[in-house]
């Protein structure tokens, strides 16, 4: 159970000024499919202080902010959680900052861990008017980056993502999202090019 004050001060953190997409209600949409998938979990305390925390911090111009929200979760789950579990939390988070699976976890950690960053990634599989104004939201928190210089880097990422043989690691989630995630990515990636 995540104490009263600490989620207070999330959903303060979650509130900030420069977030448009990286909001509360990312987290609402990650905890509905949690709550659908908890039962393939090894460890679902983890994987849910991990949830609430991937985002703690975001600052868009910063390049740190990963391993800045695990060390946030590791200050403030202390007492609350095992450290053995504090550990693989913050192992979760700090995967987010590539979407890749480290090496050197048990088969039971790497399955969570897939599914954890499956659910972050969900986003890619909305129907098209989510997954669209996902694409405004994230223009909106970088609007400090120039229209050239943003379509370029934006569309690296996505083309990225729509390279990989695989965009999700489990079998559910890729069942569910991959065939809409892989449409709305080349649609992006179209805008992009074309400047709309």
């Amino acid at each position: 159970m995540i104490p009263a004050a600490l989620m207070e001060a999330l959903r303060q953190r979650y509130a900030e000024p420069q977030r448009h997409y990286h909001t509360w209600a990312h987290i609402e949409a990650l905890l509905e499919h949690y709550r659908r998938w908890v039962r393939y979990l090894n460890r679902p305390g983890p994987v849910l202080w991990a949830l609430y925390w991937h985002d703690a911090v975001y600052d868009p111009r910063a390049k740190d902010i990963e391993e800045k929200s695990a060390q946030l979760l590791e200050c403030e789950a202390a007492g609350h959680l095992s450290p053995h579990d504090i550990d693989f939390a913050a192992v979760m988070i700090r995967a987010t900052a590539t979407h890749t699976v480290p090496e050197g976890l048990s088969a039971q950690d790497t399955e969570d861990l897939a599914l954890f960053l499956d659910m972050d990634l969900s986003i890619l599989g909305a129907p098209e008017p989510i997954y669209d104004r996902y694409e405004q939201d994230i223009r909106a928190e970088y609007a400090f980056v120039p229209e050239e210089a943003y379509r370029a880097g934006r569309g690296a990422i996505l083309t990225g993502f729509l390279s990989r043989p695989r965009l999700y690691f489990t079998d559910i989630a890729h069942a569910e999202w991959d065939a809409s995630a892989r449409s709305n990515l080349a649609r992006a990636v179209r805008a992009l090019e074309q400047g709309s």
